[in-house]
């Protein structure tokens, strides 16, 4: 423990130093405001050699910060998300850079009309302690690909994990500065006059950085969570289903922004449910030579909180079925937890879990379901578990979600060529894809009119004639 102490005080950021940090960036980026694509490609490409060479730095780093962390959660969820993120980015900046052509329309012909897409300048980013490596570099990413200058504010909950991305950034300190420190520093950090500014984490924080942003007025994403639900059909294979959702409760401990929060399972369908999740998950995780087992919960606060629910539950008439019958005594690991028979009363279906205990309620009519998910907060995913294509169709334009996974659980965050975001409680703004470019980007608007045009002359010496022309026009 005296280690991570030490860590996170000897590389905790004053708040003079962030503010000497974030003019120094904004200096930069003043000195080069419209970055080649050669140079944007330069430094991306510097990034992930580093990011490669530094693979089993972070493995080992997120080991430690978790008191176990399955490697291969750190691969799936870290590790090769960014490396996909700067190929995917690589193989399209230029073509994203590119001025946009508009139709000028009859009012401004014969002139021309492009959009360019110019960096905003500097973008802050706010990491969570989940994924702390794809977190702080996904958006930095886009950034980078856009032409800006990032600052990063790591968590305080993964101390070893932020001296591994010191040490990834190192070979563009230039484009890139890593922030450290607690509450009081990522209060100051979300007060700077960032040009963007993008959060990841909980509802609450996340309405406290944007109270912060908007006295700067500085644009920002929020990328939250909430209770993301699951819907098993009647007519959907027991398997398949159950299989998609132990990859999102299971990876990371389902500690997830987009992990399958509660279930819903057709009344008749409940018994069958439980037996099969916990004899799959046996199967997957608890038998075998499998050497990357279940990941740690992050701290011992967060292992309490979840044990806490549990409590909580069952004495309020849950019942509680683990996959495991004896906990393990190994440090902070949770095996998954169904539960059944809950109620609104229980703080299992109150707040976020984030964790390995999934609540399941039973419907005898999917109208049950969409009425639910409606008159709650909107979720960060939705989950169908389904074949029939009008129960399918009828749950996508019913219900509101920040994304969707149809047979599957969290693998949409994974799709590079699409825009990831929340709605309402769950976020606001999004990016990834070419999305995340354009969030990073002013689009300028260009109207080119050639100088030897007599047009602003005729408008100026007949404007009646133009008047009642553009009239017709308008009523025709």
């Amino acid at each position: 423990m005296n280690a991570v102490v030490n860590i996170k005080q000897d590389n905790n950021t004053s708040n003079a130093q962030l503010q000497a940090d974030f003019e120094a960036m904004r200096t930069l980026y003043n000195k080069k405001p419209a970055p080649s694509y050669e140079c944007r490609k330069t430094v991306l490409k510097r990034l992930k050699k580093s990011l490669i060479e530094n693979e089993q730095n972070i493995y080992e780093a997120l080991k430690k910060d978790y008191g176990y962390r399955s490697e291969f959660d750190s691969l799936i969820a870290d590790v090769l998300p960014s490396v996909a993120g700067i190929n995917y980015a690589l193989k399209r900046l230029k073509k994203w850079m590119k001025p946009s052509k508009r139709h000028a329309g009859l009012m401004l012909a014969p002139s021309k009309v492009t959009v360019h897409y110019q960096p905003l300048g500097v973008v802050g980013v706010i990491t969570p302690w989940n994924f702390p490596v794809f977190l702080a570099l996904g958006p930095a990413i886009q950034a980078l690909a856009a032409g800006n200058r990032v600052m990063i504010k790591m968590s305080e909950f993964t101390p070893h994990t932020n001296q591994a991305l010191r040490k990834v950034v190192e070979p563009i300190t230039s484009h890139v500065k890593i922030v450290e420190g607690e509450a009081e520093t990522g209060a100051a950090f979300s007060a700077l006059p960032f040009d963007h500014l993008i959060f990841t984490g909980s509802t609450n924080v996340g309405k406290l950085v944007a109270r912060a942003a908007a006295d700067n007025l500085t644009p920002i994403t929020l990328e939250m969570g909430g209770k993301s639900p699951t819907i098993i059909s009647d007519e959907i294979n027991m398997d398949a289903a159950v299989d998609a959702i132990i990859i999102g409760k299971s990876v990371n401990s389902g500690q997830i922004c987009v992990s399958p929060d509660y279930v819903f399972v057709p009344e008749n369908r409940q018994t069958e449910f439980v037996e099969t999740f916990k004899k799959r998950y046996a199967e997957y995780h608890l038998s075998g030579n499998n050497t990357n087992i279940q990941t740690n919960i992050v701290t011992e606060r967060q292992f309490d909180r979840l044990k806490g629910f549990l409590a909580d539950a069952e004495d309020r008439g849950a019942d509680i079925h683990p996959v495991k019958k004896h906990e393990p005594r190994d440090g902070r690991r949770i095996y998954p937890h169904i539960v059944t028979n809950v109620n609104e009363d229980m703080k299992v279906m109150q707040e976020e879990i984030f964790g390995s205990i999934l609540p399941v309620i039973t419907y005898k009519h999917i109208d049950e379901v969409i009425q639910y998910i409606n008159e709650r907060p909107r979720p960060l995913a939705l989950y169908i578990m389904a074949t029939d294509k009008g129960l399918i169709n009828n749950l996508l334009q019913n219900t509101h979600s920040g994304g969707v996974s149809i047979n599957d659980s969290a693998m949409h965050v994974a799709a590079d060529d699409a825009p990831f975001g929340g709605i309402g409680n769950s976020g606001m703004g999004h990016y990834h894809g070419h999305e995340g470019f354009l969030t990073f980007s002013k689009a300028k608007t260009v109207l080119h009119s050639k100088a030897w045009l007599p047009k602003n002359r005729f408008i100026l010496k007949n404007r009646d004639f133009v008047f009642r022309a553009l009239r017709r026009f308008l009523l025709k």
